[in-house]
Parts: structure tokens; C-alpha cells; sequence
């Protein structure tokens, strides 16, 4: 614990903010600690130790510090403002919006309560809302980055496409160290003529990122351009099928030489795509035909089956828990008699099938896809992969094979609201939940079409 000595106060807090805003935040929380043991109402202290607690996700603890702040000063709007994000990654939505609107009130030139007011909306799915709130906090702040980035998920969300991709373009400077642009000399294309030039382009974001827009791959190929694709290793075979692309390089490789490179994902906003021309040529995918072979001749004994590849969890980390269901909710369609259940499961996840044997009727040969190319070879044996939002459902879609999303009441952007089709995936069904969590009903829907299916 740091000890005050002869240090003031007002010093210490001066260095424990230093600390605080170059990162070093288990020194500035001992530091803060410290000074609350001398002065356990000092309000600066209390204010940055729970914002601290907040970004160390220790949400409460950190509610308890803004409350006391609140009870000292009634007027603290900054404290109402921290209260409402900590409410919001709590879940309590009703309780966080009545926080940005007391912050407003005692505050009304707030732009961050505008803007997470705006969120609040945003994950009730009431789109409208959210974007007159970001409007308003963009009057007041017209160069957050994350404002802007939150109204491309808004405008991307409800299918305004074409606002959408420009505003998605802030991501780079909203999260500079999710949304990396290439370490390059080399400019970024911008759309204008490419004829017998090479092109980096680099994925960026998560697997199914990258499964879903390596389909622009081939649209840049047609304007003359030679293509090399940068993405992650777990890829790398798998896109050397994928038309249009010259050369496939993971991550750290040495690349060839290239003339402009580009990110994957601003592909969409450079090329103009709108809801009536998104290119769902399918398939733009295509498995290895002898892997292919392999996994049928290792599906064999279960050839007069309907076969049905699952997954229940995406990655792991509090942002994708809303994603992912138990794996023990699938125990009722693996009751219907004539159907074959596959795990198409990776990574941690994949336990709960030890944990539910005996329960849920499942056959797993996840020990044997050693990348991504295993797994579309094994998806080309199967009848219907039914997947939560994860990169497998954006492989089956991609393959051009039946798949059923399993998606939660707040969707990630790209597959809108309230449909029941993708315009991305033609063969794709989604199943949503009606409301937040409610994981049973999306099962049951599940359950009954499967029946139908097979005519029970």
C-alpha cells in the first residue's frame, strides 16, 4: 500500500492522475486508496478510484464510489455520467438512461452523456433514438471518434448502408489498437484505377470478418488489379481457393511487393455497396475436394441421417457472452429421432460437451479440424450447420450450405433488424430472440422446424 508521508494531498492526487493517464492504473488506484484513508470524502479521489474500478470491470465497487460521490455533491453530473456506463455494462439500461438524463439536466452541454444516452437506445434496438442523440452530441463534440463510430453501427444496423461504411471508416481512430491500419510506406486505395497494379489487402477484426468480406476479394481481382490477401494463419488455406486472389500470406510474413493496400472492411464503403447490390455470389468459399473426401469417408456410419453441425459459444470475453448459449439448451433437438448431431465447436467452449455427456446426444470429431479448411470440408459433409453469431455460421454461409443463426435480441450489424433472411448469406435463416436473454423461445422455434423438416 503507498504510503502519503509528507506528501500533500493535492500532490498526491496531482501524481496519482499522472499515473492514472499513463496507464499505470494499480499504481494510481494504491495511490488513491491512500488518500481516501486520510480523506475518505475527497470527491477527486473517489471519482478517478471508480473509474478506475470501471475499467478494471470491478463495477461494484466502482458504483459504490460514484454513489458516495452523489451523496456528497447531489450536483456531480460527471458522477451521474459515470454511474450510467457502469449501469450500462451491468445491463441495467433503464437505470443507466435515468443517469444520462440527471447528467444532462444538471449538465445539458454533456456530449459523452448524449452519446451514451444514444447507446442505451442503440442496444433496445431503438435505432431512431440512438441517432438523434449522436446527432445532437456530434453538434457538441464534432470530432469524437466514438460517437461517430457508434452512429455507423446505428446507421449500418437499420440498412442505411451508404452512411453506414463511411462513418465505419472512424474505427481506426475509435479503437486504434482493435482496428490496426497497416504499418505501410504504401497509400491506401481509394478507388480510383488499379489496372496492373498489386494490392495488399489486409483482414482485420475477427474470423468471421474476414469469411464474410474476403467475397470483395474477387471484385477488386476484376478491375485489373493483382491481389495478395494478408489474414490470419487459422485462414490461410482455406482462402487460397477463394477466386481472384493471386497470393495468401498470414500475418508477419514477408509480402511480396505491392503497390497500395487496403483494409478488408473498407472495402464495402470504397465499392458502394448499398442493401441492393451487396455481392452474394455463392459460393465464394470452396472447401479442398480431397479434405472433402476425407470427412466423408470418415461420416460414413452416419450417411442415412440428416446431419447437423452445431455451435453454441462464440469467442471468449464479456463483449461476446450475449452471443453464446449453453450447450445443455440444444439437449432437445437432439431428442428427434432420424437427425445426427455434429460438434462444429472450437476452442474452450468445446469442454461442455465432457460436461453434458449423457444429456445431449452428440458426435464430436472437433479434434480433428486443425483449421479452418477442415472445417469447410466437414460443413460440405453436413445437411444444416444451426450456430450462434460465430465464424462458423459465416463459413457455412459462405459455402452456400443451409445454416440457421441462433442471434441474440441485440444483433451485431451486419444482420439488421427484425429479418429473418440475410442479404449477405442467401441460404442463411435467423432465429432471434424475442427478448434480452431469452435463449428457450429461440430453441423452441428451432425444435419445431426441425420436426417439420424431417415430417414429424
Amino acid at each position: 500500500m503507498t504510503e502519503l508521508n509528507s506528501m500533500d494531498i493535492n500532490a498526491s492526487i496531482q501524481l496519482a492522475n499522472r499515473y492514472y493517464h499513463e496507464g499505470k492504473m494499480h499504481e494510481a488506484s494504491d495511490l488513491y486508496v491512500a488518500i481516501l484513508k486520510r480523506q475518505p470524502n475527497n470527491i477527486d479521489a473517489l471519482m478517478s478510484l471508480g473509474g478506475i474500478c470501471y475499467q478494471l470491470e470491478n463495477y461494484d465497487l466502482a458504483m459504490d464510489l460514484i454513489n458516495k460521490v452523489i451523496h456528497l455533491n447531489p450536483s456531480h453530473a460527471k458522477a451521474y455520467y459515470l454511474l450510467g456506463i457502469t449501469l450500462k455494462e451491468k445491463g441495467l439500461l433503464d437505470e443507466a438512461m435515468l443517469c444520462y438524463q440527471k447528467a444532462l439536466e444538471l449538465d445539458p452541454h454533456d456530449a459523452f452523456s448524449y452519446s451514451n444516452m444514444g447507446n442505451v437506445f442503440l442496444e433496445k434496438c431503438r435505432v431512431d433514438d440512438a441517432l438523434r442523440c449522436y446527432e445532437v452530441a456530434l453538434q457538441l463534440n464534432p470530432h469524437d471518434p466514438h460517437t461517430h463510430w457508434h452512429m455507423a453501427v446505428s446507421l449500418l444496423l437499420s440498412g442505411d448502408l451508404v452512411r453506414g461504411w463511411e462513418k465505419y471508416e472512424w474505427r481506426f481512430k475509435a479503437f486504434p489498437l482493435r482496428y490496426l491500419r497497416r504499418n505501410s510506406l504504401k497509400s491506401q486505395w481509394d478507388g480510383t484505377d488499379i489496372s496492373g497494379q498489386s494490392i495488399l489487402l489486409s483482414t482485420e477484426q475477427g474470423f468471421g470478418d474476414a469469411l464474410q468480406f474476403v467475397r470483395y476479394a474477387p471484385m477488386v481481382a476484376e478491375r485489373g488489379a493483382k491481389v495478395i490477401l494478408e489474414c490470419q494463419q487459422e485462414l490461410v488455406s482455406l482462402f487460397k481457393h477463394v477466386d481472384g486472389i493471386s497470393d495468401v500470406m498470414a500475418y508477419g510474413a514477408v509480402s511480396p511487393d505491392f503497390d497500395v493496400y487496403c483494409p478488408l472492411l473498407s472495402l464495402p464503403f470504397i465499392l458502394g455497396t448499398t442493401l441492393e447490390n451487396i455481392p452474394a455470389n455463392i459460393p465464394y468459399i470452396r472447401a479442398d475436394l480431397q479434405l472433402v473426401q476425407e470427412w466423408k469417408n470418415k461420416l460414413q456410419s452416419h450417411h442415412s441421417r440428416f446431419k447437423i453441425g452445431i455451435v453454441w459459444s462464440s469467442r471468449p470475453g464479456r463483449l461476446y457472452e450475449k452471443k453464446s448459449i449453453p450447450l445443455a439448451l440444444y439437449s432437445s433437438l437432439t431428442s428427434i429421432d432420424g437427425l445426427a448431431f455434429f460438434s462444429l465447436q472450437k476452442g474452450e467452449a468445446a469442454r461442455q460437451i465432457e460436461d453434458n455427456e449423457g444429456i445431449i446426444k452428440l458426435i464430436d470429431y472437433s479434434e480433428d479440424m486443425r483449421d479452418f479448411s477442415d472445417t469447410a470440408a466437414f460443413i460440405e459433409n453436413l445437411d444444416l450447420v444451426i450456430s450462434v453469431d460465430t465464424a462458423v455460421a459465416h463459413l457455412a454461409g459462405a459455402l452456400g450450405k443451409p445454416v440457421w443463426l441462433l442471434l441474440s435480441f441485440f444483433p451485431d450489424w451486419r444482420w439488421l433488424l427484425y429479418r429473418e433472411d440475410s442479404p449477405w448469406y442467401p441460404t442463411m435463416r435467423i432465429f432471434r430472440q424475442p427478448s434480452r436473454g431469452d435463449w428457450i423461445s429461440v430453441i423452441a422455434r428451432i425444435k419445431d422446424e426441425l420436426s417439420k423438416l424431417v415430417g414429424h
